[in-house]
């Protein structure tokens, strides 16, 4: 586009010219439209086109352009995927609420509901990005997905209309601002247009925002490849003349092209396999086309039987679709002259929906329906998720986890394909064939034999889950599942199950509170003080009192104003048989830093043990909790300094036992159990409590506390266990 502001000038017929400014006209757009649908309403498409123009008026774009240029060029951007006109008028109109006075009421008046709920979606979005910096990243992308979710078109008008944003990115003066639009186009919206197969803008997207975040390096990949393509000037057309000679030979017609790969692409595979630009050899990658799927193995059969095949290169994409949708043969060959090349072969219909991805589902004459089909089920998945997630930065930890890793394949017993992160376990495989499995897991088969619900999973393992109704979701599962949605509902029981701890004692705390002051405890007259602790609910009253954030004798002084606690007489204290010292009795040690007297528990979910770094938390109405520095707990208290106390074990030892809690996976054989039990007795380690957490044929896995001197002590042991053959893992247990 050319700077400087031109306005438009309108004929009776209201088609528009422009003086001084090159941009689609009126008319281009329409046969643009018609062109691939010749049943498109023409009518509605002029009068978007008029109406945008009309209402973003003198309006101007950081480059000088007037305003409804923009809208005009994201349309002719989407008419190159033969998009519905529902989709080409809301990419039209999808400014016009935002910038200018119009409403969505005046959109549905004026262009049907259709049209109107699309320009809403993609207010919604736009509104997303310009919240303000308070809003985190993480609760705008939960946003983002609940408001394209509805229809995917909305994701499609978004894409396009990033895509020009991005094109005239370099017109905006601010600096910070620049890089802020191209590292969010680089972490979301490419990564989302590759999600549904739109090739074309998720390379665009890439290289425009690599263009602004790295212009050293991607000048750099630019020059060598220039350089390249001069030096080696005929090695492509030879290439592509010697597979149409061999795919004729063969009697296979087929359409052969070739494609430099993007400097992004190219950058990214440097980063990620370490090496120079010198050592990539496959840096263009060759298309054939053919007419079927029986073509496609037998163009591929022909390929290998003439070239020596690179291994590790082929990857069947036709057998196992990727999340998108694509489907094709990739192979590596060391092809005509040595040259070490890329090819993918697919058919001409594969062909269009690698270009267009999701797109190929709103082109002219298709049902929209035809989109809620597989092809986007990650994106149902994300939103399963969200209905799991805690907060936004959960669920942005756990969308990261779903969107951006490599996939492994595996198969249910029936043979169904389940596709899950690479490094993912039957734990993992149990949630994504249904949450219910998942929740009452207790057990798994790989390929037949049992295995730990730790075990990572391998591309075309055959994965069979074992459950029990009694099962519920183990903590500990967090600590190796991958997957998001796994790792949401395992975090969602935890939550659920803690407050429901939670009420139970805080319901007792209250219940004794009231009796000590001669009154009694009812839900009734509790609600009136609601609004004094700042809780919505007496279930969050209940549960804050019983988790220590609210004093419980607040609430009763709150109810009973002026109530005396009844002291209860004493009993004459019968003389009993002095009892041995206990183990690691909280209190007993006086810790450095702590005012002497101070109430001290030691956090059950690290157990620290003397010799590690610990943290005191300050909790209301318990003391102090001591946590060992690396705690995953500690989490929840990061925005509260005021709470933290810095406290150190005594230099001098006073000689007692404390806890400390290992995870250990044993082979179910004869002797195994008494073998574990003998060894820790060899190193002076005192058992005080086993649990079994869980049971298969072939492995046991329990947790053990065991009484020990401090962290040295228990690493000994723990080294002991290792070299036990019976003992398949063992580890320090966090939870």
């Amino acid at each position: 586009m050319h700077g400087g502001t031109v306005g438009p000038r309108f004929r009776g017929d209201d088609t528009i010219f422009w003086l001084g400014l090159s941009m689609l006209r009126q008319y281009e757009l329409v046969e643009r439209v018609k062109a691939y649908d010749p049943d498109a309403d023409e009518d509605l498409i002029n009068r978007a086109y008029v109406y945008s123009v009309k209402v973003h008026g003198s309006q101007q774009r950081a480059s000088g352009d007037p305003y409804f240029a923009h809208p005009i060029e994201v349309a002719g951007i989407l008419t190159r995927y033969r998009l519905d006109t529902a989709t080409i008028v809301t990419a039209l109109l999808h400014d016009t609420v935002e910038d200018t006075h119009t409403t969505i009421d005046e959109i549905e008046k004026g262009f049907g509901g259709e049209v109107a709920k699309l320009v809403d979606g993609v207010t919604k979005l736009s509104r997303i990005e310009l919240q303000s910096k308070e809003e985190s990243q993480a609760e705008n992308f939960r946003k983002f997905l609940l408001a394209m979710s509805a229809d995917l078109r909305v994701l499609l008008v978004k894409l396009a209309d990033r895509l020009h944003n991005m094109r005239t990115l370099k017109y905006i003066p601010n600096e910070d601002k620049r890089r802020r639009i191209a590292r969010e186009t680089l972490e979301l919206y490419a990564p989302l247009a590759e999600r549904i197969g739109m090739r074309d803008f998720q390379e665009e997207l890439q290289d425009l925002a690599f263009a602004e975040l790295n212009p050293e390096a991607r000048e750099s990949i630019v020059k060598r490849l220039e350089f390249l393509a001069q030096r080696g000037g005929d090695v492509v057309p030879r290439i592509l003349a010697s597979l149409s000679e061999l795919m004729k030979s063969e009697g296979t017609e087929a359409k052969i092209s070739g494609r430099q790969k993007t400097p992004y692409s190219i950058w990214k595979k440097m980063q990620q396999k370490a090496v120079e630009f010198e050592q990539l050899s496959d840096i263009m990658a060759f298309r054939v086309v053919v007419k079927t799927l029986p073509d496609c193995y037998r163009a591929l059969g022909a390929i290998h039987s003439k070239y020596r095949v690179v291994p590790g290169r082929f990857k069947d994409y036709l057998s196992l679709p990727k999340p998108n949708g694509y489907r094709s043969l990739h192979t590596g060959v060391f092809g005509p002259g040595g040259h070490r090349i890329e090819v993918q072969i697919r058919t001409e219909e594969m062909h269009q929906f690698a270009e267009v991805g999701l797109a190929a589902h709103w082109q002219y004459k298709q049902n929209v329906a035809a989109a809620d089909s597989e092809a986007y089920r990650w994106l149902r998945g994300l939103l399963d998720i969200l209905e799991q997630g805690a907060d936004a930065e959960e669920f942005l930890e756990h969308t990261k986890l779903e969107m951006f890793q490599d996939k492994v394949f595996c198969f249910t017993p029936h043979g169904d394909l389940i596709e899950m992160p690479r490094g993912a376990t039957p734990v993992d495989f149990a949630y994504a064939v249904h949450s219910e499995i998942g929740d009452h897991c207790v057990g798994a088969k790989i390929n037949g034999r049992m295995v730990p619900l730790r075990t990572p999973l391998k591309n075309g393992d055959q994965v069979e889950i074992v459950t029990s109704k009694a099962q519920t979701p183990s903590p500990e599962w967090e600590r190796f599942v991958v997957t998001g949605k796994a790792r949401a509902r395992i975090r969602r029981f935890v939550r659920l199950r803690q407050r429901q701890e939670y009420l139970e004692l805080g319901q007792a705390m209250l219940e004794k509170a009231f009796a000590a002051r001669g009154g009694t405890y009812t839900p009734k007259v509790v609600e009136p003080v609601l609004r004094q602790f700042g809780q919505s609910s007496l279930d969050d009253l209940i549960a804050s009192v019983g988790q220590g954030n609210v004093s419980v004798g607040d609430v009763a002084r709150a109810v009973l104003p002026g109530a005396e606690v009844i002291q209860a007489p004493a009993k004459k204290k019968k003389e009993e048989p002095k009892k041995p010292k206990k183990e690691g009795r909280e209190g007993a040690i006086q810790l450095r830093g702590l005012i002497p007297g101070m109430a001290v528990h030691f956090a059950g979910c690290c157990h620290p043990l003397p010799g590690e770094r610990i943290v005191g938390i300050v909790t209301t109405g318990k003391g102090v909790t001591i946590h060992t520095i690396d705690c995953d707990s500690l989490e929840a208290f990061a925005d509260m300094p005021e709470r933290w106390i810095d406290v150190a074990w005594p230099e001098a030892g006073d000689d007692q036992m404390r806890v400390g809690r290992l995870h250990v996976t044993v082979s179910n054989e004869p002797g195994a159990l008494g073998a574990i039990t003998t060894l820790i007795g060899k190193y002076e380690g005192n058992i005080h409590n086993l649990r079994f957490t869980s049971r298969t044929t072939d492995f046991f896995e329990m947790l053990i506390d065991i009484a020990v001197r401090d962290v040295r002590h228990l690493t000994t042991i723990i080294a002991a266990l290792r070299g036990q053959k019976v003992v398949a893992a063992v580890e320090r247990a966090r939870s």
